[in-house]
């Protein structure tokens, strides 16, 4: 995509996300060097901050969005329900009870092969010559 300035930068989504890598990182730096000096790691992280903005509000311009947790969690049943559309006349049950349908035949195991060692298709054990 190419640069556009109108687009919205989440400084919010931003700066949360440093401070919880700045604050994990320090507690690390903290227990693993608890007798070096750990001044200058400490001062890099606190550099890393506005770099870390600043990459992120280059991308941002150029139109890279990063999913949200809750979007991560979601994306299976989002996707499934949202390829029907709702324009079609159908409720909004019929469209979940489709998404659901979907799901669980994606659950099921495929039928065993003559390749697989589970079921009937196990070879059976040759008795021993006495």
């Amino acid at each position: 995509m190419a640069w556009d300035a109108s687009r919205p930068v989440p400084w919010e989504r931003l700066i949360k996300e440093w401070l919880l890598y700045a604050g994990v990182m320090t507690a690390i730096f903290l227990l693993l060097f608890r007798d070096a000096n750990v001044v200058g790691a400490i001062v890099g992280i606190l550099i890393s901050g506005p770099l870390y903005l600043l990459f992120g509000a280059v991308l941002a311009k150029f139109g890279y969005t990063r999913k949200t947790m809750k979007e991560l969690r979601g994306g299976r049943r989002d996707d499934g329900g949202s390829s029907g559309g709702t324009s079609s006349g159908k409720s909004d049950a019929s469209s979940s009870q489709k998404s659901s349908d979907d799901d669980s035949s994606r659950e099921r195991s495929p039928a065993p092969t003559k390749r697989t060692s589970t079921g009937y298709n196990r070879p059976t054990a040759k008795q021993k010559r006495r």
